[in-house]
């Protein structure tokens, strides 16, 4: 029977979760069996309160996304891992889509991402989530708040998630290889509130700017300065 592990790093991630947990608590595939890791950056707000309220695992780890997705994926015991950012919403049904994804053969070998949604109705979300399809699709290149579905076993074979303040998700996905990327049959809804507040076209810009450094070989530490 397959087990999936759902991995979320968290920082003062209340109001996050309380959007965000209730699709993961309707999980109901059959055939498999499901734990939920909390592995948090030192919150002071009720995030710890809340795991427990759920029946998570509640992880401490060293404040920053690569160190917490890593410690929650050596504390999973799962042979499937799912990496979800805190504020992310799964569409109603995601569920049978991950177990379509974990029972085909071939994707031991690949990794499974959702699309890309915003919780926004504004032209400028619509615009970006555009954006998004475009650059998975002639790129493979998808970010952490489209989650990740993969393997125990190819997690570790291609080395986990680096301890890196920022990029983490890029320089997984660069170490996997485009060819193993692959869409899954369903969304994910990510909060559009930094969008708002920044811009939809200044954010995106900015993330940009940061992307291209980190190509150009720019130290992650340094680049998370920038992004703030």
């Amino acid at each position: 029977m397959a087990q999936l592990s759902v991995i979320i790093p968290t920082l003062n991630a209340e109001g996050a979760l309380r959007q965000s947990l209730p699709s993961i608590a309707a999980f109901s595939a059959v055939n498999m069996l499901r734990e939920v890791i909390f592995a948090d950056g030192g919150s002071t707000d009720r995030t710890a309160e809340i795991a427990e309220a759920t029946g998570a695992v509640f992880l401490s780890a060293p404040r920053g996304r690569g160190d917490q997705l890593a410690a929650g994926a050596e504390h999973a015991r799962g042979n499937w891992l799912l990496f979800l950012h805190a504020d992310t919403v799964l569409e109603p049904g995601w569920e049978n889509a991950v177990r379509d994804f974990i029972e085909t053969p071939e994707n031991a070998t690949r990794i499974g991402y959702f699309r890309f949604r915003l919780d926004d109705a504004s032209p400028g979300a619509r615009w970006l989530e555009a954006f998004v399809a475009m650059r998975c699709r002639l790129l493979r290149l998808p970010y952490g708040d489209q989650g990740m579905l993969i393997s125990r076993a190819l997690y570790h074979r291609l080395g986990g998630f680096r301890p890196m303040p920022l990029m983490e998700d890029v320089d997984f996905v660069r170490r996997a290889g485009r060819r193993r990327m692959a869409a899954l049959a369903t969304q994910a809804t990510t909060s559009a509130q930094r969008y708002r507040r920044d811009g939809y076209l200044l954010r995106p810009m900015r993330n940009l700017i940061c992307l291209t450094l980190y190509f150009l070989g720019v130290s992650p530490r340094a680049i998370a300065k920038l992004y703030g």
